[in-house]
């Protein structure tokens, strides 16, 4: 990318693909989604890639606020799948993290009703911006410098937490700390710290790594407490109409769907969308296509109690940083978490509950650093400064205020460029040089 100069604008999105891509893709197109872009083990791998995010919110949901997590592997099985089929990626379904962190925070605690319908007011307002267009709109109009702040601060706090999961004792139903964690032991610092020279050490080796560090975590759920396989219940959970009332409408909407809204839009359609186009540049999913998949995944599940979903540039930045090329990846996925919640529907949370945290981290801090460096295309001085103000902002109070303050820095440096202020620039120059000389004697 060529040094800004004078008269350069921010660069936009390039959205040439976005206004004319179907909303459905035509039938040759479906049948090469889960097609094998590179190997077996690669795909599995990548299957697992975003699994230091879900995981975590999951339990914390499912241990504080009785999230039957039997219905929620259910129901987020079939979108890996469907989602997998209709963009042919890796296309990650992720809990609304906004909303899981008011739902779990003491202080604003949400029960269940609340929880979905925060869920379904975010999910209709997605699926009206991207029915309507609106999101295309969007899409065209905002600044990539803009979006990269927001896909750098999303990395680096994915990243933050990540370190925090490896090196501290964590208390997923609560959300805090307790000391540091221990060297030796099942979920030992020793533990993670391997796991990460692993990866580093197999990456580009065609290792599976990722899926070979889950299925050790996986193993010692059972190592570190074998008396977890007695309190597992063979059989799905039975289904649920939730009964939402006025007063959980008014609670979820305003606690929860407020803020999660622009994060949304910003992290799970816009930013995604574009990250889809930096990996796969013949691929990349429409904004209309994924804000109301967004919708419609809801409005299917949340009814039912499974966890509110979204899709994530963290998570496909995670699935595509440990081999996931096509939408097999997510497909055996989907096939794994069917399983599970067929097999042990809510029981299984027991055995999530002894999973080493180390190793949630280590999954986590690849995907968080994957997504970050999507930003390292920001060439010129202005676009840094956009990308870095956009992302310290959005890091220190909210997305969405990030996203604003980054959108005023552009507006100013278009306005500087506008002729109209050159010319009076020179017109107030020329007076004032014209006032001096008539001062003189």
């Amino acid at each position: 990318m060529e040094p800004y100069t004078a008269g350069e604008s921010v660069h936009l999105l390039d959205e040439s693909t976005q206004p004319h891509r179907p909303l459905c893709p035509p039938l040759s197109s479906l049948s090469s989604s889960f097609c094998l872009k590179t190997t077996i083990w690669s795909e599995l791998s990548g299957a697992v890639g975003d699994l230091g995010t879900y995981i975590p919110i999951v339990l914390a949901l499912s241990l504080v606020n009785g999230l039957d997590l039997g219905t929620t592997l259910i129901f987020t099985a079939l979108y890996n799948a469907i989602t997998g089929l209709l963009f042919g990626i890796p296309m990650p379904v992720q809990p609304m993290k906004s909303i899981a962190a008011v739902a779990i925070s003491p202080s604003s605690r949400l029960s269940l009703p609340q929880i979905m319908a925060a869920g379904l007011s975010t999910a209709s307002a997605l699926l009206l911006l991207g029915a309507s267009g609106l999101m295309s709109v969007f899409y065209r109009l905002i600044p990539l410098p803009v979006v990269r702040g927001v896909q750098l601060s999303q990395g680096l706090s994915f990243a933050f937490s990540a370190i925090s999961y490896i090196t501290l004792n964590q208390d997923l139903s609560s959300g805090k700390t307790a000391g540091s964690r221990p060297f030796l032991g099942p979920d030992g610092l020793l533990l993670a710290l391997s796991a990460l020279l692993f990866i580093l050490l197999s990456s580009g080796a065609g290792v599976p790594s990722a899926l070979i560090v889950f299925f050790l975590g996986f193993i010692l759920c059972f190592a570190s407490d074998p008396s977890v396989i007695k309190n597992l219940n063979l059989g799905p959970s039975p289904l649920r109409f939730m009964a939402i009332t006025w007063e959980d409408w008014k609670i979820g909407f305003i606690r929860g769907a407020i803020p999660q809204i622009p994060l949304s839009v910003l992290n799970s359609v816009i930013a995604v969308c574009k990250l889809s186009g930096d990996l796969f540049p013949d691929r990349e999913a429409s904004v209309a296509a994924v804000s109301i998949s967004v919708g419609l995944m809801n409005w299917a599940g949340c009814w039912f109690g499974a966890m509110p979903v979204c899709h994530g540039a963290g998570g496909l930045a995670g699935q595509y940083r440990f081999g996931g090329r096509s939408g097999l990846s997510v497909l055996f996925l989907a096939a794994g978490k069917m399983l599970l919640g067929l097999m042990f529907g809510n029981s299984f949370v027991r055995i999530l509950g002894q999973f080493p945290v180390g190793i949630l981290g280590v999954l986590l801090l690849f995907s968080g650093v994957e997504l970050a460096m999507a930003s390292r295309d920001m060439g010129s001085k202005e676009e840094s400064f956009v990308m870095l103000v956009s992302a310290a902002v959005s890091m220190k109070s909210s997305a969405a205020a990030g996203f604003v303050c980054g959108l005023v820095i552009v507006l100013v440096l278009r306005i500087r460029e506008v002729e109209f202020f050159h010319l009076l620039r020179e017109r107030l120059c020329s007076t004032a040089r014209s006032g001096s000389a008539h001062q003189q004697p």
